[in-house]
């Protein structure tokens, strides 16, 4: 029913995004979102559909992976765990919001507020690039840790994104972590939002989505193949971020980040 390249896709997108998840803390969804979408749309899936299950099969994929990709972090890391915890929570909520917008939007409009958000996380990044750590703006406290989660897990839920890219942009620019503090971070926080926009695209999608086997907007094959692939490379990933210089980890995290915003706002092909 498939062609044989895009089961080649699937495994490709799992191992890239995987090693990303754990050495960016990103869940890997800014890349497993537009390769799913592109390759959706190669095999000749609608655009309005490929987008809705790119990030619905997203999500579910980021978990198990963020998951890896945590437990990792956190054998370096015991610091992480509380405020990842606490901003999670407020993600999940922020999430099944995000999720549930999604659905009422076109491919189009959703592309355009990817690639741009993608570009202001680029920016920043290269501005802040010599900056090993950043006094905090404002205080880690229950209202910041609200309003941080609930923003973070709406954008993680309206793109399929684990939110991570958002997310540790904020930590490092606003509250003072230093950036393995802020991936190691990220990396439970996501573990957590993507749970509320997953359960939001498989609610929203039951019954509408014409994708074989799926449920709602997620598509088990597709998170089958990625996620057999993306978990182990997770926590590969997650190893080698405590061996690399942070300056480093922010020059692959914008180039990356950078590279797929300019996908997503189509000025690359």
């Amino acid at each position: 029913m498939f062609p044989i390249e895009y089961f080649i896709g699937l495994i490709l997108i799992g191992v890239c995004a995987g090693f990303a998840s754990g050495l960016l803390g990103v869940g890997g969804g800014f890349l497993i979102v537009p390769l799913q979408y592109f390759l959706l749309k190669y095999i000749g899936v609608e655009p309005n559909l490929a987008i809705l299950i790119s990030f619905g099969t997203s999500l579910a994929i980021i978990i198990p992976t963020s998951l890896s990709g945590a437990y990792r972090h956190t054998q370096s890391m015991d610091n992480i765990i509380n405020p990842g915890i606490k901003l999670g929570i407020f993600g999940i909520i922020g999430g099944v919001l995000g999720g549930f917008v999604a659905s009422g939007l076109s491919s189009g409009v959703l592309e355009i507020i990817f690639g741009c958000l993608l570009l202001f996380i680029t920016i920043n990044n290269i501005v802040n690039i010599n900056k090993e750590r950043e006094a905090a703006r404002i205080p880690f406290n229950l209202l910041s840790s609200a309003i941080i989660g609930i923003l973070v897990g709406f954008s993680s839920g309206l793109l399929g994104v684990g939110g991570g890219i958002f997310l540790i942009a904020i930590l490092t620019a606003l509250l003072g972590f230093s950036m393995i503090e802020a991936i190691g971070t990220s990396s439970i926080f996501i573990c957590l939002t993507a749970i509320g926009g997953f359960l939001s695209y498989m609610v929203s999608g039951w019954g509408v989505n014409t994708f074989p086997y799926s449920i709602g907007y997620v598509s088990i094959i597709n998170f089958l193949l990625i996620a057999a692939f993306s978990v182990p490379l997770a926590s590969i990933g997650a190893k080698y971020a405590h061996r690399v210089p942070q300056k480093k980890l922010k020059v692959i995290f914008s180039i990356l980040v950078f590279y797929m915003a300019l996908k997503m706002l189509g000025v690359l092909p």
